[in-house]
């Protein structure tokens, strides 16, 4: 079964730094990163960058799609308004019968915030004990949402490019 993680850091370069960890979980295989991206949101800035980690994944199981409509609707809708929140209705419906549901969106909004940055992690095979005790390490707040295997089928059949 797959897992999308969400760690979140205080600072703007806390994701960015912890993806030494996650690639050193990777190579001693207590975890299987299927794909990933993170966010930062400087202090000044309206709203958040963001980057896709296909050289850690390779060409990633999900796609930009995937990552641009979930920070999209994490980031950006509430911005643009309800004209063209509206216009993306369907695929937020996509997503939440993926597991991806109006509270995760609303917990990341709320937590994800000027002054931090976000790892988002799809992977499955995790020694959970073991992430979880290296990733406390680096001062990370976890969020998780645990995606069954035909909800991550779904998340591949909406978002395949």
């Amino acid at each position: 079964m797959a897992t999308l993680t969400v760690w979140k850091f205080d600072t703007t370069d806390g994701a960015h730094s912890a993806l030494q960890e996650l690639t050193k979980l990777q190579d001693q295989q207590l975890i299987i990163v299927r794909d990933a991206a993170y966010v930062y949101w400087d202090p000044d800035a309206k709203r958040p960058k963001t980057r896709e980690l296909g050289k850690l994944t390779g060409a990633g199981a999900l796609g930009g799609g995937f990552w641009g409509l979930l920070f999209g609707l994490i980031f950006f809708v509430p911005v643009l308004g309800a004209a063209i929140g509206a216009g993306i209705g369907a695929l937020a419906g996509s997503m939440s019968r993926a597991g991806i549901d109006d509270d995760f969106v609303k917990e990341i909004r709320d937590t994800v915030t000027p002054g931090t940055s976000a790892l988002f992690v799809m992977s499955e095979g995790a020694v959970v004990d073991r992430v979880a005790e290296r990733f406390k390490q680096t001062g990370a707040t976890l969020l998780t949402t645990n995606l069954t295997k035909e909800q991550e089928e779904l998340l591949r059949d909406t978002f395949a490019s």
